[in-house]
């Protein structure tokens, strides 16, 4: 009974550092995703080819980056468990 006890106890952990990871996930899409708006707002007011090429290339990082987080989501949410998905088990 003590081992069964003791892996719930992990499984307990493991489920909250899900939870924490993945809230620090969604931080993280939020920012990407604000930086992402932001670039595009210093496109629209850059003035000049050196301010231009740099707005371009910090919206391209920007989504870069946005796209990278939201496949790592993807995957996450891809591979959880049943009960997590909502699937009756």
């Amino acid at each position: 009974m003590e081992l069964a006890a003791g892996s719930e106890m992990a499984r307990d952990k493991d489920e909250e550092a899900v939870t924490v990871g993945e809230q620090q996930l969604l931080l993280e899409i939020a920012e990407a995703h604000r930086d992402w708006v932001n670039a595009h707002y210093h496109f629209e007011q850059a003035e000049g080819s050196d301010q231009i090429d740099y707005a371009v290339y910090a919206i391209e990082a920007a989504q870069k980056r946005y796209e990278m987080l939201l496949r790592q989501a993807k995957r996450i949410n891809a591979n959880a468990p049943a009960w997590k998905k909502g699937v009756p088990g």
